[in-house]
């Protein structure tokens, strides 16, 4: 776990040169500069931060959440800057534009960010490819499946997604919460989310990967209870709670009136209350994984003892830089070992 503090002062030299360009044309060139660097072997995290969720074994619970990484182009070598677990995607069925541009927006005086991106990607077929590449590769990634813009289908989308890609993936996320392609959050009411999952269990490979489910954290009263029944019902392996919020704290920033799904620090207290409202409605009977306004140990640790089994971030990376995996993950072994666990899993849920 040694580099962690030359990671950071480097990327607070590059990080004002990045802001200088628009978020989008900022995060393609970083992903173009993570393609060039070098696949290097995952870090070796504590054993205290070890766990097993849905079969698989997580070597550190702090992963890195589906959006950066649309269309697997440097699955591993997020992997290797620290991140104990790599979610690719959005990954449409066919290649996809996403909404028209400008579509991302840095709030720096919020420490959050919004997104109205649209599930722009260059398809399952293309992801596909790459993915054959690095499945030998020490490290779970997982692969976020959605549905086309445009599709008459969109249960159908879901089902040509999981026979698709199950093949390249250690597991598979059913993303049915981003606020950015109409309509498409209406999948999370009870009698559409039973159709969907019914269908996606029957479409899935018994020895294929575990399935995992995507909820917004903008539900109603109730909602909770009602995704959790039926995800159980129908074999889902662990729900991530939450996506991006349509909702609007009072933020600073010149964007903050933009169309979209924010995310970062203005969503922390919003996906935190979401967590909870999932813990008491599934009692841990199912594995939840907490993503929204994670920035810090602190943050992460919160989530855990409220019943995340396992974390993810992507927009405190944008202001902190890849490092954060590592700090997190440290800050997290510490407070295992302070509070008195053997391992990190004997945390949850002890809100």
């Amino acid at each position: 776990m040694q580099g962690g503090t030359a990671r950071v002062s480097l990327y607070s030299l590059v990080r004002p040169l990045a802001f200088v360009l628009d978020a989008e044309r900022a995060h393609r060139a970083t992903i173009a500069t993570l393609k060039l660097a070098p696949r290097r072997r995952p870090p070796d995290f504590p054993p205290s931060l070890r766990s097993t969720v849905a079969g698989l074994d997580f070597p550190s619970p702090v992963g890195l959440a589906a959006g950066f990484d649309k269309d697997a182009e440097v699955p591993e070598q997020m992997l290797g800057l620290g991140f104990g677990f790599v979610e690719v995607g959005t990954i449409t069925p066919k290649p996809q534009s996403g909404n028209a541009k400008p579509r991302l927006f840095r709030l720096a005086d919020d420490g959050a960010v919004i997104n109205r991106m649209g599930f722009n990607n260059q398809g399952q077929p293309s992801a596909f490819q790459r993915l054959l590449d690095c499945t030998h590769v020490h490290g779970i990634i997982g692969v976020n499946i959605g549905a086309n813009k445009d599709s008459e289908d969109r249960i159908a989308d879901y089902v040509e997604g999981v026979r698709a890609m199950s093949p390249v993936a250690r597991y598979l996320t059913i993303n049915i919460s981003s606020p950015n392609t109409p309509g498409l959050r209406q999948l999370q009411d009870e009698g559409t989310l039973r159709a969907l999952l019914s269908a996606v269990e029957g479409a899935r490979d018994p020895k294929g990967p575990p399935i995992f489910l995507k909820v917004a954290p903008d539900l109603g009263e109730g909602e909770p209870d009602q995704i959790v029944r039926v995800a159980i019902q129908h074999g889902i392996d662990a729900i991530i709670v939450s996506n991006t919020t349509v909702s609007r704290p009072q933020l600073k920033s010149k964007w903050r009136d933009e169309a979209g799904g924010l995310s970062g620090a203005p969503l922390k207290p919003l996906a935190l209350k979401a967590l909870r409202e999932f813990r008491s409605a599934s009692g841990g009977e199912i594995p939840l994984i907490g993503v929204g306004g994670i920035a810090t140990a602190d943050d992460a640790w919160e989530r855990i003892r409220a019943g995340a089994s396992l974390v993810q971030l992507y927009s405190a990376m944008v202001y902190q830089g890849p490092a954060i995996a590592r700090r997190i993950a440290a800050g997290l072994a510490e407070r295992v070992s302070r509070e008195g666990f053997g391992n990190i899993a004997e945390a949850v849920g002890t809100e």
